[in-house]
């Protein structure tokens, strides 16, 4: 290459290749899954919410409520109940039913596994009860159960001692998180407990009340529907066991029972116990009944058992001796019986007071060969007599008047027993009384032909026996006897029983005479009741000494010994009966052993009610003739 040429070009380096510029990718897709995804759990969420505050808005707030409302029952209080004069028979004081809600106890609730276990035994010894029985009433299979009893009728003491252990533990787990108040779920109903201030008295005749509250015999039992009242209901929310003050509550107030004031007058109630218990004792007897009856009302004044039994304690109550043997016994009645069979002759004119009746030392009649209760030679008694030394004989001898044939002497004689009330039941519609047993003449045996006239081959209780002598004392005219005056309802006002029925059953001239004839038995020297008489008043009594049917062999073995009668004879106001069942100790005659207690009574009535003697001249009717 020559001088001035171009220098050559020197080759370039290789160029590198371009780059193509960074493009970012476009946004809208993935906020369209992000907001697509949003949209979904919000759309979740709304469901939810829907489903929680519209769908099942009313389930959930019951659920809800179920687990923050407590409902318990208000109990009503029982009616008392009173004697005549308005002393307490029967009350009841302020005590409480201890509950619990099972579902409080669970696991889940308390945090622990053994809430029940550890609640029993606390609660086992404040209540008396058995640890284990606790635990399965606040385990129970059913676990949806909200409501439990775990004692009935406690002590506002005992109450108080659980609220003070719900307290501490309240306390105690505010500070110290490992603490559970296990017995956050145990509460206390308002309940009452029956006390019968004056112990066994009268307890024949009020009865008791069982573990339910219900009455469980005689007039507890009797008028339970009224002595009950009717409950009310209370809804209180809580928290932790505890009633929320401010989350109000609803209540429906109980009603309580109506106050019941009975026709016996505790004081004489008392004599009759005391003097009937003190016999039965010393004559070594299975039992004994004594009634005391108003004979113008029909009102009884007393009616007392023994052996009794303390109401407030039945654990140590003997089963056989909580009814009301007055009423429930029945057995054959004896010489005290004789009194209707005299109505009947005195009614009929068979036979007046002053009639001859000559009775030998036996008679015999049918397939029997009978006798008085002593040997004696042949008597010639008057009518009045044969009742005053209560012979056997003289009374078949008398009643044989009353029909052309036996037949229709037995056919009288029984509807004279039937309108004194003998074979039916008093009127009282006292639980388990007896009406005793009277069989209609055609199935009467031989032997019964002859035994009803003087009282043996039927049976009554001691208030039917109490109420023939009240029925000659009132003018021959029966009144159903009656143990209620009345009842106090919750409004204060006072509604008095029911007239009882009355019926006439002998005439009143009829009724005199027999009053007549039976001061005989008591104020004659020759008569059995001689033990009954009261100085300063004409008194009309009847022995009775009964061969017994021993209820647990249904033969004859020992005797009943009774005595019946009035006061004043002349103008009576008060009957008592009195009745003795197999007196092993001493002697076992009526008039013995039952004369006194009826004088024993019977004066202490007339002194209780001021009855004053009438001055009037005992009649003196004579006993027996000169053949």
């Amino acid at each position: 290459r020559g001088p001035g040429a171009r220098p050559a070009r020197r080759p370039s380096a290789p160029r590198p290749p371009a780059q193509r510029p960074l493009r970012l990718g476009s946004p809208r897709p993935r906020l369209r899954m992000v907001g697509f995804a949003l949209t979904l759990v919000l759309m979740i969420f709304v469901g939810r919410l829907l489903q929680v505050q519209a769908v099942d808005a009313g389930a959930y707030a019951a659920k809800a409520e179920q687990n923050r409302y407590v409902v318990h029952t208000l109990a009503a209080e029982r009616g008392g109940i009173t004697d005549r004069n308005g002393v307490a028979l029967a009350i009841s004081e302020d005590a409480y039913d201890i509950t619990a809600d099972p579902t409080m106890f669970a696991a889940k609730q308390l945090k622990v596994n053994d809430g029940p276990e550890q609640a029993a035994a606390l609660l086992a010894p404040i209540l008396g009860k058995d640890q284990a029985d606790l635990v399965k009433l606040l385990r129970p299979q059913n676990r949806d159960l909200r409501y439990v009893r775990l004692a009935a009728r406690q002590t506002p003491q005992v109450w108080k001692q659980i609220k003070d252990l719900k307290t501490a533990l309240t306390n105690k787990a505010a500070t110290d998180h490992a603490t559970v108040n296990v017995l956050a779920g145990v509460f206390a109903d308002p309940s009452s407990q029956r006390v019968y201030p004056n112990g066994d008295l009268a307890a024949g005749i009020l009865g008791w009340v069982n573990a339910d509250g219900k009455g469980g015999g005689g007039i507890e039992q009797q008028l339970d529907k009224e002595l009950t009242g009717k409950d009310g209901k209370i809804r209180y929310a809580q928290s932790g066991g505890r009633e929320v003050p401010t989350a109000g509550s609803t209540e429906t107030p109980a009603v309580p029972g109506a106050d019941v004031e009975l026709t016996i007058d505790r004081d004489i109630q008392w004599a009759a116990q005391n003097a009937i218990s003190e016999q039965v004792k010393k004559s070594r007897a299975d039992r004994g009944y004594v009634v005391v009856q108003d004979t113008r009302t029909g009102q009884i004044l007393a009616m007392a058992n023994s052996p009794g039994f303390d109401p407030n304690d039945l654990s140590t109550a003997d089963a056989a001796a909580m009814g009301n043997a007055a009423l429930q016994d029945a057995y054959e009645p004896g010489s005290t019986a004789k009194v209707m069979s005299m109505a009947a002759v005195l009614q009929e004119n068979a036979a007046t007071p002053l009639t001859h009746v000559v009775v030998p030392n036996r008679l015999h009649r049918g397939d029997r060969l009978f006798k008085d209760d002593i040997d004696h030679e042949t008597w010639h008694l008057t009518l009045n007599g044969v009742l005053a030394k209560s012979s056997n004989i003289g009374t078949i001898l008398a009643t044989g008047q009353l029909g052309r044939t036996q037949e229709q002497a037995n056919q009288v004689l029984y509807s004279y027993l039937r309108k004194f009330g003998i074979g039916g039941y008093t009127g009282l519609g006292f639980p388990g009384e007896t009406r005793g047993i009277l069989a209609a003449p055609a199935k009467w045996s031989t032997s019964q032909q002859y035994t009803v006239p003087f009282g043996q081959g039927f049976s009554i209780n001691a208030m039917q026996a109490a109420s023939v002598y009240s029925t000659i004392a009132n003018g021959g005219v029966r009144v159903d006897p009656t143990l209620v005056r009345g009842s106090k309802g919750a409004d204060g006002r006072f509604t008095p029983a029911a007239q009882p029925k009355k019926n006439r059953v002998v005439s009143e001239k009829t009724a005199r005479t027999l009053a007549e004839m039976l001061e005989s038995v008591v104020d004659d020297e020759q008569g059995t009741g001689v033990k009954a008489a009261i100085p300063g008043y004409n008194v009309a009594g009847k022995t009775g000494t009964a061969n017994r049917v021993d209820p647990a062999t249904g033969r004859y073995r020992g005797y009943t010994s009774s005595f019946a009668g009035f006061a004043p004879a002349d103008k009576p106001r008060i009957t008592v009966y009195c009745a003795i069942q197999n007196a092993t100790a001493g002697s076992y005659f009526g008039g013995q052993i039952c004369g006194p207690i009826y004088k024993q009574v019977m004066e202490f009535a007339l002194k209780t009610l001021q009855i004053p003697p009438t001055g009037a001249k005992a009649a003196n009717l004579p006993v027996d003739y000169k053949p």
